[in-house]
Formats: C-alpha cells, structure tokens, sequence
C-alpha cells in the first residue's frame, strides 16, 4: 500500500489541464469581478449599511468605505495576472488573500459557490499552474511540459468533495418526500419560456428533487471515467444552465462547467491552447518542450502536507453539525462551509424591545434604522446574525446614554412551508449572551422532525 502511494506520488502528466485551468479560472473570476462592480453591488452591500454581520473570530475583517472599491481592483488586476500566468504565486496569493478578505467582510452575503473560490485560489497557491504556457515560463525561457499528477488530481478531488456533499446533503426527508423547498420556489418561475407552464407541476418538482441529488453523488464518478465523461459533461452543462436560468445565482454554473473540463485529457486541452495561440499569434511550440517538472523532496513534503491537512478539513468539517443538539436546519449551527446548497426556505421576523432593568421601560426597535431590507431578511432567520445585532442595539443604545439595558427579541420563523414558530426564546436577555462555539440554547427547540444526513 506505502509502495502505490510512493509510486502515485512520482507520477508525472501533461501540464496542459492545469494551464487551461488557470486560464479559464482567471478569465472567470475577472468577469465576476467586473460584474459584481457594474451592478453597484460595492456600493450596495459594502459601503451603504450601518452594521457589518462579522464572522466569529473574524470581527476585525470591515469593510473599509470607499477604499473597498481597491481591493476589488486589486482581485481583478491579480485575475488578470493569473490568466497570463505572469508573476503567478505573488497573484494568485493576493487574489486569495483580497478574495477572502471581501467574502469575510460581511457574512450577510455568504453563499457555497463564494467559499469554493476561497478554497480553490488557496489551493492554485501550492500548484505549479505557471508551468506551462505562462508568460512565468516565457520570460524565464523554460516551460515544464509535464508535471506532478497530483498538481491535477487536487483540483479534481476538491470539485469531487464539493459534488458528492452537496448530493450527501440532499439525502433528507423534505427534499426527497416533500420536495422543499423546489415546490415554494419554481411556481414562480411560470414566465419562463417553454418550461414556464411545468414549474407548477408537483411531479415536476420531485423530479427536479431526485435528480439533483443522483446527478451531485454521481457526477464526479462519471467524469473521472473515460468512457462515462462526455456524458457526464453535457450533464453539467444541462444541470448548471437549467440551474442559471432558473435561480440568480451569478457565474457560479459557468465556473463549474469550466472547472469540470480539468477532468478530460490532455489533447482537448492543447486543442484549446492552439485555438488561444492562433488567436493571439502566440507560439505554442515553445511551451511544448517536453520537459518535467520536479520538486525538490523537501518542497514536496511540506507542500503534500500542507494540502493532506487542507483536503482532512474539507472532508470533515461538513460534519461539524453533529456536535450541536436540534435540527440543523433550523438552528443552522454548522449548516455554513459544508456544501448544504439550496435546502431550506426560511421566512420570519424579528422584532427587538429595548428594556431598563431598573425601571422597566421599553421600546420597540425599528430595523429599518440600522438595517437594509436584505439585512434584515438574513437576521431574521439566523441564530447568529440575531445575538450579533442584539449587542450592535446594546452598544448603540448605551452609547445614546440609556441606562440598564437589556435586549429581548420577539423572533417567528417558518422552515420551508411550515407555519411560522417562535425562534429565539423571548425571555432572555440576548445582551448578556456570548458568542461562542457552543450550542446556542436560547433557540426554541423545532417543533417538527427532518430525517436524514
């Protein structure tokens, strides 16, 4: 078994999957920067609002008013960097580390596909995707035409990993026996095109239930099979398309379609470089050196270790929720950073009364003072977002020169097509509660039961 791993380890491939990666992948992340700015999104979610939503242990990660607009600057030129393949560990760490740092701003915007980019710039640091047809190895007047096999089979595993727990994560009994929450939300797609008159269909929606979940648990094993792979490709570009046209959830379909080609061999991939190269006059013969590209044996441990402890943390911390009592969907504690993608519908509200412990008095919060309307939507329903806005109110209030102040919340919450609850306990003063890792038992127990993963 030790000898296969060693032998694994010493497996050299052609460097063109990796190159076309790192194209496509810069190209992509370019686009989506341009796209988040056009849209006056900058504006919107990062310098308008009055109170960030801070990850724990993150609080000091803010945006920083206008000068937020450079760091998204500063992603783009990195992207661009990353295209070219020009000065490439120092643009892909900063396109990592800029990235991050917007997505850990404020956690009111997190989405699966944003913490994917995070995950995948960090691990393009340790790869050698300038190898191969970069301006790096232009300029360096050397191009290393195969690489180590893993560089490659990394990439691949983590799109594995990101599938296969999204399909793990739909195994559940409102997905599969009650198709929540795809039956609250694809009637009201009725005006699209064609399918428009089927979104009102109950078999429609439980076909679009089941799948889901058989295409995510089984659509990294058919790529990784030659013969199962073009099959599994016009898969994913059916499965992202139909999901873009029916959800607004921005570039994320076109990046997995792009990602996904890593999975094909190599000639497809110097089929796209030849087309590249015919376009902008560039001499592919020059990258087509056959040369390998080797490590020295210290490099290659600290990098393999780095990546093993990187790849224990992805397959583990999905499962993080099991640490917590109640229903995950409900209390969502460790329902982020685990690929739960698209399961739940909550809707709610929270209204917050400021009490004088001494006196008694009390007065309604108005969110509107503090919040905007998307703000507000994701407080409602999440434990965190909810004790985090109870001491921004406390802070806030004292500050104002109230006296003794306490924070209660009047919380109800409806979980895909359930009647609305009570949520958060509205005899504690949420002032006094700390955030922790810890399970959080100021959240009302659910009152209903979800089998499953």
């Amino acid at each position: 078994m030790s000898n296969d791993i060693k032998n694994y380890f010493r497996k050299n491939t052609e460097a063109a999957p990796l190159a076309v990666f790192r194209i496509f992948f810069g190209i992509m992340m370019l686009l989506s920067i341009i796209r988040f700015w056009s849209y006056g999104w900058i504006d919107k979610l990062y310098i308008q609002p009055k109170l960030f939503f801070s990850y724990y242990g993150f609080e000091f990660i803010k945006p920083i008013a206008e000068y937020t607009y450079l760091i998204f600057a500063l992603c783009a030129l990195s992207a661009i960097f990353v295209t070219l393949g020009y000065k490439y560990r120092i643009a892909i760490i900063t396109f990592f580390l800029g990235f991050t740092y917007i997505e850990l701003m404020d956690k009111t915007t997190y989405l699966n596909h944003y913490y994917f980019i995070s995950l995948l710039s960090f691990l393009m640091i340790f790869l050698p995707a300038n190898a191969y047809y970069s301006l790096d190895a232009r300029i360096k007047g050397i191009s290393f035409q195969q690489i180590p096999k893993w560089s490659i089979d990394t990439i691949k595993l983590l799109l594995g990993i990101v599938y296969f727990y999204a399909g793990l994560a739909k195994l559940n009994s409102d997905w599969l026996l009650k198709a929540m929450p795809l039956k609250i939300w694809l009637p009201s797609k009725y005006s699209i095109p064609l399918l428009g008159d089927l979104m009102h269909q109950e078999w429609v929606h439980y076909l679009f239930s089941y799948t889901g979940a058989v295409y995510d648990l089984t659509v990294p094993f058919l790529l990784l099979y030659k013969r199962t792979r073009i099959f599994a490709f016009v898969l994913v570009v059916v499965f992202h398309v139909l999901t873009r046209v029916l959800f607004p959830i921005g570039m994320f379909p076109y990046i997995m379609i792009v990602s996904t080609l890593i999975f094909f061999d190599a000639n497809l991939h110097h089929k796209i470089l030849q087309f590249i190269s015919k376009l902008f006059r560039i001499d592919k013969h020059f990258y087509d050196s056959g040369t390998t590209l080797l490590f020295t044996q210290k490099r290659d441990k600290i990098v393999l270790s780095i990546l093993s402890v990187f790849f224990v943390i992805q397959l583990l911390l999905p499962f993080r929720y099991l640490l917590y009592p109640g229903e995950l969907f409900w209390t969502e504690e460790g329902f982020r950073f685990s690929w739960r993608v698209m399961l739940i519908e909550k809707a709610g509200y929270a209204n917050f009364k400021i009490v004088d412990s001494k006196t008694g008095k009390r007065f309604y919060v108005d969110n509107d003072d503090f919040l905007t309307s998307f703000q507000q939507k994701q407080m409602a329903t999440q434990p965190d977002f909810i004790l985090q806005y109870a001491h921004y109110l406390k802070k806030h209030f004292e500050e104002e020169g109230y006296q003794n102040v306490e924070v209660y919340v009047e919380s109800y919450v409806g979980l895909n097509g359930r009647l609305s609850t009570q949520y958060i306990d509205p005899e504690v003063d949420l002032g006094k509660q700390k955030e922790s890792f810890k399970h959080k038992n100021w959240i009302i127990p659910f009152k209903d039961e979800i089998k499953g993963l």
